[in-house]
Parts: C-alpha cells; sequence; structure tokens
C-alpha cells in the first residue's frame, strides 16, 4: 500500500487532509459542507464516547434526547444567544414536497408552509429550558444533570473534515441548579472532566482557563475550556464548560421553590465537545508515515500479521497467533488477526502503520523456528524480537509505554512551543516565526482583544487558571494587567 503523502512541513493542511482520507476516517459527502464518517473513524469516535460517558456518569449525569426542531420564537427570549447563532441558523420553512405540475421533478409544496419556522439545531439551551419548566417546581426536583448525544448543524461556509463542518456529532450537558455556588462547581468539575480525558486516553496535553468575554459562548456569563497545541503550531479548542447564570431560566420561566418556600430561578451550565477532538487527535500525535492512536483509543490495539509461502507455514504461523491473540484478550486487550490472503504482508505492514494501529506483531515461519515474535511499536517505528512466551507481558506493558510517551512528546513539543513576551514587538516577531502559544500581558479591554486579533490574527485562547499570576503591563497599551493571558493562531 503506497502512502504518498504529502509531507507536514511541505503543507501541513494537506498532510491533514490527506491523511484523514487515506486512513479510512472520513470522507466529504454528496452535501456540501457535510462530511461522512467512515467505519474506522467512528469506531475511534465511538472509542471517545464510551470514555467520556462512563465519567459523566460516574458524576452523576444521565442521558436524554431532545428535538432536532426548535421553534424559531425560542430564539428570541435570549438575546444575546439569538445574537450569537443567527448567522450559522439552519431553518426549516415547509413541511411537504410535490410533484412539479410541468414534469421539472419535485419542488415544495407553497401550501404546506409552517405556521413558525422550524430551527435546525445549532445547540440545544432553548428547547431543553423549555422543558425544564415542566420539569421543576421545587428544591426537591434539582439538580437535573442529564447529557444529550446527539447532531448539531451550524451553517459553515468553510469546511474541514472534523474540524469544521455544516453538521457534526457532539455531546451537550445541560443542567440546573438551586445555586450559583453548584452552577459554578458543576461548570468547573465538567471542565475537569475534559481536561482529564485529552490528557489521560487522548494523550494531548492541554492548558485550563476562562475565555474572555467577546470569546464566551452566547449567553454564558463565564466560560472554561480546555486549549490544546497542535503540530503546526495553532491552537484547538478541546472542550468548553459554560457557567449560564440564571439567563435563560429567566428566558423560560423557571422558577423553584427553595426550603423556606421562596421562588427564584434555576441557575444553569452547559458543556461540551464535539467530533472536533478527531482532529485533535489526528494533528496532535500523527507523523508523515500515517496516523498515530493512542492505545486508550485505537479500535486495535494490536494486529498480528502472519508472514508465509505456503499452507503448511501458514498454518504453523496462525496456531502461534491464535494462542498470542487469546492471551491477549484475556488481558482485556483489542487485537487482530488479519489471515486475508488477499494482500502480502508489506502491504498490510503499510495499512496498519498508515491507521496508526499502536502495536504490529509479524510470525514467519523463521520466528516459530526460533520461538519468537517481531513486535513493532508504531510510535517510533521501532522493532524488536522477543521469545513467544514473553510476547503478551511485553505488548501490554508496550501499550502503556505508547500511551505515556505519546503525553510526554506532545507535551514538550507544547513547553517548547510556549513563549513569553512583554513588548508587543516581540509579540509579532515570535508570532511570525515560531508561533504556538504565546503568554502575554493584557489591559482587559475588549478594544485591545480586538486590535491584536486585527493585526496579528492571533486570539486570546483563555485566561489560564494555573501558572505566574504575576502583574504587570498590557504589552500594546502599558495599562496594568492583573496576569499573562494565552495568545495564538488558531482553528
Amino acid at each position: 500500500m503506497a502512502k504518498n503523502l504529502t509531507t507536514r512541513s511541505e503543507d501541513y493542511s494537506k498532510w491533514y487532509n490527506e491523511l484523514v482520507i487515506k486512513a479510512d476516517l472520513a470522507e466529504n459527502s454528496g452535501v456540501r459542507g457535510c462530511m461522512v464518517i467512515k467505519p474506522y473513524g467512528y469506531a475511534i469516535w465511538e472509542k471517545m464516547q464510551a470514555e467520556l460517558d462512563r465519567m459523566f456518569k460516574e458524576t452523576g449525569h444521565q442521558n436524554a434526547y431532545f428535538p432536532l426542531f426548535i421553534p424559531k420564537s425560542y430564539f428570541s427570549k435570549e438575546a444575546s444567544h439569538v445574537d450569537g447563532f443567527a448567522k450559522e441558523c439552519a431553518v426549516v420553512t415547509h413541511y411537504r414536497l410535490k410533484n412539479d405540475e410541468s414534469g421539472k421533478g419535485i419542488v415544495v409544496d407553497p401550501d404546506a408552509k409552517l405556521e413558525e419556522e422550524l430551527i435546525v439545531r445549532p445547540t440545544s439551551e432553548t428547547i431543553i429550558w423549555d422543558t425544564y419548566r415542566k420539569w421543576v417546581q421545587s428544591y426537591r426536583d434539582l439538580p437535573i444533570l442529564v447529557n444529550q448525544w446527539a447532531n448539531v448543524v451550524r451553517w459553515e461556509m468553510r469546511t474541514r473534515l472534523f474540524l469544521r463542518t455544516a453538521e457534526f456529532l457532539w455531546q451537550e450537558g445541560h443542567t440546573a441548579h438551586a445555586t450559583k455556588e453548584e452552577a459554578i462547581a458543576e461548570a468547573e468539575q465538567m471542565m475537569n472532566v475534559y481536561a482529564n480525558f485529552a490528557e489521560n486516553f487522548m494523550a494531548v496535553p492541554v492548558i485550563k482557563g476562562l475565555k474572555t468575554e467577546s470569546e464566551r459562548f452566547a449567553g454564558a456569563l463565564e466560560t472554561y475550556c480546555i486549549e490544546a497545541l497542535m503540530q503546526d503550531g495553532k491552537a484547538l479548542q478541546a472542550g468548553t464548560s459554560h457557567f449560564l447564570g440564571q439567563n435563560f431560566a429567566k428566558a423560560f420561566d423557571v422558577k423553584f421553590a427553595d426550603k423556606d418556600g421562596t421562588l427564584d430561578y434555576v441557575w444553569a451550565t452547559s458543556w461540551g465537545v464535539s467530533t472536533r477532538l478527531m482532529g485533535a487527535l489526528i494533528m496532535t500525535h500523527s507523523d508523515d508515515n500515517g496516523l498515530v492512536l493512542p492505545p486508550n483509543l485505537a479500535p486495535d490495539q494490536v494486529v498480528i500479521v502472519p508472514i508465509y509461502k505456503n499452507e503448511a507455514e501458514f498454518e504453523a504461523a496462525g496456531k502461534v497467533a491464535k494462542d498470542l491473540m487469546k492471551s491477549l484478550k484475556e488481558m482485556g486487550l483489542r487485537v487482530k488477526f488479519d489471515d486475508r490472503d488477499t494482500q502480502k504482508p508489506g502491504w498490510k505492514f503499510n495499512e496498519y502503520e498508515l491507521k496508526g494501529v499502536p502495536v504490529r506483531i509479524a510470525i514467519g515461519p523463521k520466528d516459530v523456528e526460533k520461538g519468537t515474535v517481531e513486535i513493532a511499536r508504531r510510535d517510533m517505528l521501532s522493532k524488536q524480537f522477543v521469545a513467544i512466551g514473553e510476547a503478551a507481558a511485553r505488548v501490554k506493558e508496550l501499550l502503556d509505554e505508547i500511551q505515556q510517551n505519546l503525553f510526554i512528546k506532545a507535551q514538550k513539543f507544547q513547553k517548547d512551543h510556549t513563549t513569553e513576551v512583554n513588548s508587543y514587538d516581540e509579540f509579532k516577531k515570535v508570532l511570525d516565526s515560531k508561533g504556538g502559544f504565546i503568554l502575554a500581558h493584557w489591559d482587559g479591554t475588549p478594544e485591545t482583544e480586538e486590535l491584536i486579533k486585527n493585526e496579528t490574527k492571533a486570539t486570546i485562547r483563555c485566561i489560564p487558571l494555573e501558572g505566574d499570576t504575576t502583574p504587570g503591563n498590557c504589552m500594546v497599551t502599558g495599562k496594568s494587567s492583573l496576569r499573562k493571558v494565552l495568545f495564538a493562531k488558531a482553528y
């Protein structure tokens, strides 16, 4: 299998697009701006879903499902929310088609116009808070801790597979609380859940922080986020968690009676991650040979390839392979034995390298004779020979090593590409020559933030929650600044 991938240094964007398609993750569809997630790509997404779902349920959340369609009037109830999404909404205006009388095919029936247009959900706060009004009467009904796995539509004109498509898959949590403190604690907790998932399953180091007012989610009082750094020096927002205050409760009249019988509005949060995480996974770890997957999320953690010239050699290699596969599966590992006779071993090696399978085991006649197997690790493209009796234990160790190594490597890259600057000239110089994360003082005004964005294309990714909090002076205006904030060009 010839990979023929464009190299990252040659054209990073082209490399990414080619890799997504050649590794069989996704492809563009017949619907402009929408993608088809292929079985291998969806298998990775399912692993992400499973781990996140487990984490959500461990923190007390339950899954539910709400309608895809939202009455247009619902969006008018929360002004900043509708303002934030108005330009991205797909609108349903009619409910029926008919045959064109002139014989030109199917047309929209003009007599089937909806009394009120329906919005295809860009996010579900409005429909969910209309529902919560029916669920909440007293403090005994709180908290509501609900998550939804769904698709959403945001009408994007410039699309890129996984990173930005008109329709994408995600989860959205929507919670209701009796107090402001509980809601803030929930928003912070979910940011930490996302950071835990990113670092321990995706092997992607992230910076936790708060968004500036201009970068907050539409309708939120505070947005918590995790920011990751890709190999081309651009940032990618990998997850957000929003403290919504009482905005949506007031918009949809969701009140509860406290223990004293006093009525008050409910406090809210929402939080979500999407198939954009697939893009983060690809761009953080992969190389010029193809995909590199962390073992914790790889659909196949181990693949065994027999090497043979005749039936007798195949049977001998196959026996070793099946015994080894049994041992590995008993350890809880995901193993594939590729006994296809339609492709040669070299073609298979290339295929699994391209698809990022963490460990590949080859068993040939010489290996059977010597009582060894060849074990190759994808992250370092290295090989070693191990005695058959020790192979299962070594593979288990290797998978742990690979998971850790990918995180350490990505963490080093992030550290090496995080620069502190004190002047605007230095900021622009680093942005053009090195890229990556830049820590710099900012005076806290939206005017200065907008000026920097317009002049450099860099945005404030977050106000970090950890790290140096030494006050200083804004690199642009010289006004006082409480701490340095994180800038970068971003996806």
